[in-house]
């Protein structure tokens, strides 16, 4: 496994919009987030499509390929951060630079759509990759990024903790949806219920996951890597049951929960049951059948915030008995 050199302020930090135009599209909450990013000490380096859109992407797969390869050329660069997910990171899968980004490691984070890159490169290279903030949902948030967030995205990347260590479940989440071009309020937060014990039982293992949406891209791949002896995490946002069961049911047939020893489940953004007479839960269930592995549900990772900061590739320990997720080593190095 490679790791990248901890995030210190005064480094530079490399911006790609590998699939939406959102930093077109909501210009005042794009710049907001890399405003934030400056108050936090960093340099930004503006990729090339920050500026572009094409409908429901910011340019062509080249050009948004081109965009992730200067980053990661460009020696200033020590972080790469997405502006936001949407539908088509996994067209750039065949053409990122690996074995640069071997002898160059730097810190790749996002999340939802971001999920093939990351996956990708950790498949491609070894390299720890982090499910986390995005520059317009995360820390381009109104008045400013959630006190919660930055704490959770400084433990990880700025060593602000230091394994091991259990991650907390925060006592406030949101899912509520404001017009991000319109917003003049913070969201309500609620009383977070916890995360929940699903299935008994503990297991230690690399933690792989991401966007369960974005996994049908490029599962089976050769982007998709291992999972045999992992955890899985997987989260999604404004799906309804009927999708899960598909996509759930994706990972059954792929052979996936037969590898993993242990699962952890997000929070799902705004869910449709279509008045279902069964829960998420028990269709994990029904379609898991005599698969006995741990599992914790309701966790604080994707689409809800605040939402932790997930490193892909480190050994973890899941207590789903106790509702307890730790990780057992740092993602980066000194």
């Amino acid at each position: 496994m490679i790791k990248a050199k901890t995030l210190k302020q005064g480094d530079s930090i490399g911006i790609i919009t590998p699939s939406a135009a959102a930093p077109v599209k909501f210009k005042a909450r794009y710049n907001r987030g890399l405003n934030q990013l400056r108050k936090m000490g960093f340099h930004i380096i503006e990729g090339k499509c920050s500026n572009k859109s094409q409908a429901y992407r910011s340019s062509t797969i080249k050009e948004r390929s081109e965009e992730i390869n200067e980053l990661i050329y460009n020696k200033k660069v020590k972080a790469i951060i997405s502006t936001i997910g949407g539908a088509n990171s996994n067209s750039l899968l065949p053409y990122i630079d690996y074995e640069h980004l071997k002898k160059d490691p730097k810190i790749f984070m996002g999340y939802s759509d971001v999920t093939a890159l990351l996956l990708g490169i950790y498949a491609k290279t070894g390299l720890t990759t982090f499910y986390g903030p995005a520059i317009v949902p995360s820390f381009g948030e109104f008045p400013e990024l959630l006190p919660k967030g930055k704490e959770y995205f400084e433990n990880v990347v700025q060593l602000n903790r230091r394994a091991p260590y259990t991650i907390e479940i925060p006592e406030y989440w949101t899912e509520e949806m404001i017009d991000w071009s319109t917003q003049d309020r913070e969201k309500q937060m609620v009383q977070n219920d916890g995360w929940k014990c699903l299935k008994p039982g503990s297991a230690t293992g690399r933690i792989i996951g991401g966007n369960l949406n974005t996994m049908s891209g490029f599962i089976a791949s050769d982007y998709f890597p291992s999972v045999k002896d992992s955890i899985l995490f997987i989260e999604d946002s404004f799906k309804d049951m009927a999708t899960q069961e598909r996509s759930l049911s994706m990972l059954k047939v792929a052979g996936v929960f037969d590898e993993i020893k242990g699962l952890i489940v997000g929070k799902h953004e705004h869910f449709d049951d279509l008045n279902s007479p069964f829960t998420i839960e028990d269709l994990l269930l029904e379609i898991l059948g005599d698969t006995n592995i741990p599992i914790i549900t309701n966790v604080d990772i994707g689409h809800t915030f605040p939402s932790h900061v997930f490193p892909i590739g480190i050994g973890i320990e899941l207590d789903a008995s106790n509702g307890c997720i730790t990780f057992l080593e740092d993602a980066v190095m000194e």
